[in-house]
């Protein structure tokens, strides 16, 4: 059946490419999906999960009133921001999703932990403050989203980086002064020593370094984005 045979031809010429299309797509889905769980499994991208379990688990506490327990795991989870980055590059380690979730992770963290203490009284953070470090953090996420879709490299810079250790430690020093029993309106130095002037020296410290370090970043991703 000459006729039968020419339809049937023509039904494989047009269906044959729909055909490698969804074989070649369900190819590189099941690499996809193999490349992320791989990316998952190594050890630094291991370490950032467990800092945001550590994270939720700060959050937890603080409103509960364990400030000491609070304090040891958050500064647990703000170590194994420095030790999956240093693994990571030291070992070979760095990937597409470490670049994403780390970042992110922080974020997390660091705002959560401000946004916690604000609510505490005699915390000795200020409303504004969680709010200058929660719209720099989203500021810096939206300009390494920018940049990143345009194939530039937007990575964290030193005083990045040294705007963390300086809002670590001001969460740090306001869950010692919690801990101690807050801080009065009045006689503040005669009731705790010399801890409220750390906390305020440091939340100052941090606020300030997380402005500078925001308009660095600001004006990297203009001169960019200009070029």
């Amino acid at each position: 059946m000459p006729g039968f045979s020419r339809e049937t031809r023509r039904c494989e010429i047009f269906v044959a490419p729909i055909t490698r299309y969804f074989k070649q797509h369900k190819r590189m889905s099941t690499v996809s999906e193999k490349s992320l769980r791989e990316q998952f499994s190594n050890v630094p991208n291991q370490l950032t999960l467990a800092r945001l379990v550590l994270s939720v688990a700060v959050f937890a506490l603080i409103p509960l009133g364990y400030y000491v327990a609070a304090l040891v795991v958050f500064v647990i989870a703000a170590a194994t921001d420095w030790i999956d980055g240093y693994w990571a590059r030291k070992y070979g380690q760095v990937t597409k999703l470490g670049r994403v979730f780390d970042p992110f992770v922080d974020k997390i963290l660091i705002c959560g932990a401000f946004i916690s203490l604000v609510a505490e009284q005699n915390s000795g953070i200020a409303g504004w403050m969680a709010v200058v470090v929660v719209g720099r953090e989203l500021l810096v996420t939206v300009l390494r989203s920018m940049i990143e879709q345009s194939g530039g490299d937007f990575s964290a810079s030193f005083a990045g980086k040294l705007k963390m250790v300086f809002q670590c430690a001001a969460v740090i020093a306001s869950l010692c002064l919690l801990h101690q029993g807050g801080a009065s309106q009045a006689g503040v130095l005669e009731q705790t020593g010399m801890l409220p002037s750390v906390v305020l020296a440091a939340a100052w410290l941090a606020v300030l370094s997380t402005i500078y370090s925001g308009v660095g970043y600001l004006f990297a991703a203009a001169k960019f984005l200009r070029v």
